[in-house]
């Protein structure tokens, strides 16, 4: 599924809020209706059951997770029989999440951990993906870290039919997640002074083993991770003698196709081009970074505070103040609309999910405030 991600830390952001936001997007040639609800803890199914995969995972029947549900908002499919896809939602602990950003791992990552896909002719189920990934995590955590482990969980023992990546977030922490293959997983803590911009690719492009086999303070993933990627040679970083404890996971488990110049790239280096003018060149044959660029980096320091307005405006433009707006209306016109924008016609809905923090001792946020769930 087509879609495009920004999230904003809270030294980022204009109020001290976190900000995680997504246009969910519907495929070429098609438009999904989606619709607001709110969902209690007793609507919550004892065995969920995937429509697409027909894989069966306990919910209400398991004691630990009955004991700790809560209700929470979610933007599901309006029209019915391609399952729930809950798509974005806060719950009861002001606790966010935006699923998914479809993004694509190559083919020799696809080879050592294939996707788990059903097998129609056996009956055999598949994994989950992101028809499910809302309903089956949102209602049972209380920080945006326990979003990751428990969604980490559920790819280890259920597996997923295809690449994804997932945004959670609390007033203090934004966490975003990758799939990794079949199985396997990365996830990173967004820098509280940064953004990140994210279209249909892997996206992160660096990550620490030391920190994530240790004190896990910025980056968490699969038990076995390293060693999955030593076993099958994934690496095809070169390292300095005292650096193996880090790689650029894009170099690593991403894509770095044609396809990818075309559709993905572009958006970053616009949301780029917005938030940091000031910083790099983006346009010119001395650009530092230009639509095509494998490099943009996953997470930026922007020239100025973000607002709930820049979020907006990023997430719904098509490159417009560039040869490549395909609004184009005058001067030359050989570049318009030769990358996949932003906005289309096909955007089913874009959320931001702003939870805000304590303004001061005096300006405390009642806690059933503290989330404001925009929607357009």
């Amino acid at each position: 599924m087509p879609c495009t991600t920004l999230l904003v830390g809270k030294k980022a952001s204009y109020d001290g809020s976190t900000m995680i936001a997504r246009n969910d997007d519907s495929p070429s040639g098609s438009y999904m209706p989606k619709k607001y609800v709110v969902v209690k803890p007793e609507q919550i199914p004892e065995i969920y059951k995937s429509v697409i995969s027909h894989v069966e995972i306990p919910l209400m029947k398991d004691p630990a997770l009955k004991s700790c549900a809560v209700q929470m908002t979610a933007m599901p499919n309006a029209v019915e029989g391609e399952g729930i896809w809950a798509a974005c939602g806060v719950n009861h602990h002001n606790v966010a999440m935006t699923a998914t950003e479809t993004i694509a791992v190559n083919e020799r990552v696809l080879g050592a951990d294939p996707l788990v896909e059903y097998d129609k002719e056996k009956d055999i189920p598949g994994g989950i993906g992101e028809e499910d990934i809302v309903a089956l995590v949102l209602p049972f955590i209380k920080t945006a870290r326990e979003g990751a482990l428990r969604l980490g969980e559920l790819l280890k023992t259920y597996g997923t039919y295809e690449s994804n990546a997932i945004a959670f977030s609390d007033k203090d922490e934004i966490w975003w997640l990758e799939t990794l293959g079949g199985h396997h997983w990365m996830a990173v803590r967004v820098p509280d002074d940064s953004y990140v911009n994210m279209p249909n690719q892997l996206g992160i492009d660096f990550f620490d083993f030391g920190d994530a086999y240790g004190e896990q303070k910025q980056y968490l993933c699969s038990d076995d991770l390293r060693e999955f990627m030593n076993r099958h040679h994934l690496d095809v970083s070169f390292h300095e003698e005292g650096e193996e404890d880090w790689i650029n996971p894009r170099k690593v488990f991403g894509t770095h196709t044609d396809a990818d110049h075309v559709y993905n790239t572009p958006r970053a280096w616009y949301m780029g081009r917005y938030f940091n003018k000031e910083d790099y060149k983006w346009d010119g044959p001395d650009a530092d970074f230009r639509p095509d660029s494998d490099d943009i980096p996953w997470c930026m320091v922007p020239d100025k505070k973000i607002t709930v307005e820049d979020v907006k405006y990023v997430l719904s433009s098509h490159f417009q103040g560039t040869p490549f707006d395909p609004y184009l209306s005058r001067g030359k016109k050989d570049m318009a609309g030769a990358f996949r924008s932003i906005g289309i016609n096909r955007n089913d809905f874009l959320s931001i999910l702003q939870i805000r923090p304590n303004y001061s001792e005096e300006e405390k946020m009642p806690e059933y405030m503290r989330t404001v769930q925009w929607v357009a």
